[in-house]
């Protein structure tokens, strides 16, 4: 009996594929741009120079959901419904989207040129969705009013805080010129920088291809920038809790989760623009261990003290008994609601769609002429088993 068994495709070198599909130092390991969706799915357990790309942005995924599932055990915290975990909850979507998306992007991207564009384009796309759903979780659990009802005579001590009646004039601002930036400007100023980022990062596939590395990793320093205006104002004012409550000690290892994300970040970005160790020898780091490889890594490490910051404050707020994000009646900011957290998501990512089309139209013209001629030269070789 004679079954048609199709063997693995060849790994090529650099100097076999397209120009477009190489990297800088990698020099073997790479697959040629006409795989079926069968081949690239395989290929995950193959050593090819993706083969490390995938899994550490993959593996990852279930780490992150094991620990993001522990705030709803936690003593005192509503249904996972509830409309205080909303802004947690795109948190989560921002970051298994990208993991998601990074990671396929890797595995998928050899179908064809145009596939791989598509595939990228889809990758920075969800780079900047996650910025937003962490600006969302940083507005409702690291804003400076978020759940915390102050009290009159602010004098900068660490007094406790009392209830007042609901609208009372009282100011949670130690510094009264971010009032505006936060009640107002926040969270549209990041669903602008993000646009801009994913229209910047894939523009540097179709221009810009010489300076690409620095320029994705530049473009997307401006987001954390914005996003973390929260943090940063935490930092530099007093704790708004008091220090006789546990909700003070919760909240105290935010600022150490909060340099480590910043590290692991620097730390990210040096791979990704250095392209160390591949660059201080060519060829030996293809399959494993390149900076690529690393960049993930980081990024990942990253990812898991941000949550880990995030989750501090939760805490804190679920801890204190009087200091409870809105829609309790005594809190100052206003509170989650499917519009103000689902909805701007659901409007940011209708737009970073738009953007990934465009750009997708645009790729096609360019490269969709090219597949007849690439399959042509590099035709699939079915082999049969016996």
């Amino acid at each position: 009996m004679i079954l048609n068994c199709a063997q693995p495709l060849p790994l090529l070198r650099h100097t076999d594929v397209p120009p477009r599909v190489t990297e800088n130092f990698i020099l073997t390991g790479y697959r040629f741009p006409n795989y079926s969706l069968r081949d690239c799915l395989m290929s995950a357990f193959r050593p090819t120079n993706e083969t490390g790309n995938f899994w550490t942005h993959f593996l990852p995924v279930f780490v992150f959901f094991y620990y993001f599932v522990e705030v709803f055990g936690w003593e005192g915290a509503p249904g996972g419904d509830a409309p205080f975990f909303y802004p947690l909850w795109n948190y989560f979507i921002g970051v298994f989207c990208l993991l998601m998306a990074s990671s396929m992007a890797h595995l998928l991207n050899s179908m064809s040129l145009v596939v791989r564009e598509v595939c990228f384009f889809v990758d920075y796309g969800t780079i900047s969705a996650y910025t937003v759903g962490s600006s969302l979780a940083y507005y409702y659990y690291i804003h400076p009013r978020a759940g915390i009802l102050e009290t009159g005579g602010h004098n900068g001590s660490h007094t406790d805080l009392k209830q007042e009646p609901a609208g009372s004039p009282t100011s949670s601002y130690a510094i009264p010129e971010f009032s505006a930036f936060f009640e107002i400007f926040y969270i549209p100023s990041a669903c602008i920088v993000a646009i801009i980022c994913v229209l910047s990062c894939c523009n540097t596939r179709q221009r810009w291809r010489r300076h690409r590395y620095i320029i994705r990793t530049l473009v997307f320093l401006l987001p954390f920038l914005v996003s973390s205006t929260p943090v940063f104002y935490r930092l530099l004012t007093r704790s708004p809790y008091s220090t006789a409550t546990s909700s003070f000690d919760a909240s105290t290892s935010m600022p150490s989760f909060f340099y480590r994300h910043c590290l692991w970040l620097l730390v990210s970005a040096a791979f990704n623009i250095s392209k160390f160790p591949e660059r201080l020898a060519p060829g030996r780091f293809d399959i494993w261990g390149h900076s690529h490889q690393w960049f993930h890594c980081c990024t990942f490490l990253s990812i898991l003290d941000e949550l880990h910051m995030i989750k501090a404050e939760v805490r804190a707020i679920l801890l204190s008994p009087t200091l409870l994000l809105p829609p309790n009646a005594l809190a100052r900011l206003p509170g989650p609601t499917a519009a103000s957290t689902y909805g701007v998501m659901l409007l940011l990512q209708t737009t970073i769609v738009s953007i990934i089309m465009w750009f997708s139209w645009h790729a096609n013209c360019i490269y969709g002429p090219q597949r007849d001629q690439l399959e042509k030269q590099h035709p699939k070789k079915q082999l049969k088993c016996h």
